[in-house]
């Protein structure tokens, strides 16, 4: 409750010097600014959007497609020799059709299914050796046919995979872009508050200097003290001005900087306030390791990295590789000067088409293009490995440094509490004349060094524990991870099953 009460008292006494028109900022609040504001965000932002879209604009291309072509006419009249009866002859055409057609993709064979229907009406004229042939008449062509590789990878579930692959890389690079800005924020924001914390300091100091300044002055006035001790004030004193006109440039400063990084006017007067109550944790070393493993989206985009490259290592191997095409294809088509007539005397159109590609030699080139892709999946595997091992070394490290850190603030607190007695102590001995000013200052300048270590301890605290939070995703403080179970749910709904 000391502790607590004591920082209390800070956080009111840093906004004793503040102007009305001030802005108060929290953390939480910083956050939120540099959300919208921070540029490297909004573009690994707009990088997901893109991701997501592309993602199901690709699924939308395994449904049926629908299209309709419209030819509303059509005409020609020309001049042409026919060979097989080594004579000129004229020809007049004039059609007017339009073509409905249907594709539907097939996911699993990646072969393709199309309806394809042709309607219209057409007026021919040829005109031969005088004498003249003309025909009007409806027509229907109706079609389906079967498209299908053979021997070959399935470049439609290769492409989704891969589309699949980019959207979670942009939506773990999201992630990663928040925590990192979480990071700097945080940084950013406590260097403000300490530049605070520091002229508060500085500012007591002052008024503990003036009045010793002013002690000092009625001593060598009445003759009791001499006067090098009221130089030596007046020494003092002039100091304690000085650091504080440096701590008012220092803090302007950071808010500078801070308020840049945060995307926010430069011009606008802020102050900050933090809740710097540390209320020590209990760390689970072992939950923090395994949830880290388990979680990093660092690691995930490298086994996404992999598994590209593996991908990758498909179409290498299908490089000049046997292969083929079947084509199957069934047609009714029909055709008479009346409408209703246009199938009485129906002409079917099968056509069956079956190819291969057969490569005899290639010098090789196929071998050392896979012996080159399976170098590239060695590779990452390998920085797969490293990377796990520097996150179980910035875990431990992480650990480390809070349990360190919880001793540094409880002796934090006990110098501060033990500087301040003593300058209470010495502050009598000087009105009773049995201490030099100079030695009082130099108690002064201790009891504000034990502040300022103190309030950094406690921020030290914070910021480890935020970058604990950061390598294991895990917050500790609220029990709960950072990334939650519907992330990863989001996740699985992305993927093709």
């Amino acid at each position: 409750m000391k502790k607590q009460k004591f920082l209390v008292l800070i956080l009111l006494s840093l906004m004793s010097f503040q102007g009305e028109a001030q802005s108060i900022i929290t953390l939480e609040q910083a956050l939120e600014m540099a959300s919208k504001g921070s540029p490297s965000l909004q573009s690994s932002l707009y990088n997901l959007e893109r991701t997501t879209e592309t993602l199901n604009a690709q699924r939308a291309a395994l449904k049926s497609q629908f299209s309709l072509g419209v030819n509303p006419i059509a005409y020609s009249n020309s001049r042409q020799f026919d060979t097989r009866l080594s004579q000129w002859f004229t020809n007049r055409s004039l059609t007017t059709s339009g073509t409905f057609t249907v594709a539907q993709p097939i996911l699993y064979t990646d072969g393709v299914i199309t309806l394809n229907n042709q309607f219209g009406w057409q007026n021919n004229t040829s005109q031969v050796a005088g004498a003249t042939n003309e025909n009007r008449a409806f027509f229907n062509n109706l079609n389906l046919s079967l498209m299908q590789p053979l021997f070959m990878y399935n470049k439609t579930k290769m492409g989704i995979k891969n589309v699949e692959y980019d959207n979670e890389t942009a939506l773990l690079s999201y992630k990663i872009q928040r925590m990192t800005l979480e990071m700097g924020v945080s940084q950013y924001f406590y260097n403000v508050y300490m530049a605070q914390m520091s002229l508060t300091i500085n500012n007591d100091e002052l008024a503990n200097t003036e009045k010793s300044y002013e002690i000092i002055k009625n001593k060598v006035d009445a003759g009791l003290a001499a006067k090098e001790e009221l130089y030596q004030a007046e020494v003092n004193l002039a100091t304690s001005k000085s650091a504080v006109a440096s701590g008012r440039v220092a803090l302007e400063n950071a808010k500078d900087s801070f308020k840049q990084y945060i995307g926010m006017d430069i011009f606008s007067e802020i102050t900050v306030m933090a809740d710097v109550v540390v209320n020590p944790i209990e760390i689970d070393g072992k939950k923090a390791m395994e949830h880290g493993l388990s979680s990093r989206m660092e690691l995930r985009q490298r086994k996404i990295n992999i598994e590209t490259s593996k991908l990758d290592l498909i179409v290498v191997k299908a490089f000049n590789q046997f292969s083929g095409t079947a084509t199957l294809s069934v047609g009714l088509s029909g055709d008479d000067p009346t409408l209703a007539n246009i199938y009485d005397k129906p002409t079917q159109s099968p056509r069956y088409t079956l190819g291969f590609n057969i490569p005899i030699f290639d010098w090789g080139q196929r071998k050392a293009k896979i012996r080159a892709q399976e170098a590239v999946i060695k590779t990452l595997e390998l920085g797969l490995s490293n990377q796990e091992t520097q996150i179980k070394m910035d875990i431990r490290q992480a650990i480390r440094s809070l349990g360190n850190l919880k001793n540094q603030i409880e002796l934090a607190f006990q110098n501060q509490k033990n500087s301040q007695l003593t300058y209470d102590i010495n502050l009598e001995r000087y009105k009773n004349g049995d201490l030099t000013s100079m030695d009082l200052n130099l108690f002064q300048q201790q009891l504000s060094g034990k502040k300022m270590a103190y309030a950094q301890s406690l921020i030290n605290y914070k910021i480890a524990l935020l970058n604990l939070k950061v390598v294991s995703l895990y917050d500790f403080s609220t029990n709960q991870p950072v990334i939650p179970d519907k992330f990863v749910k989001d996740l699985q709904v992305n993927q093709i099953k």
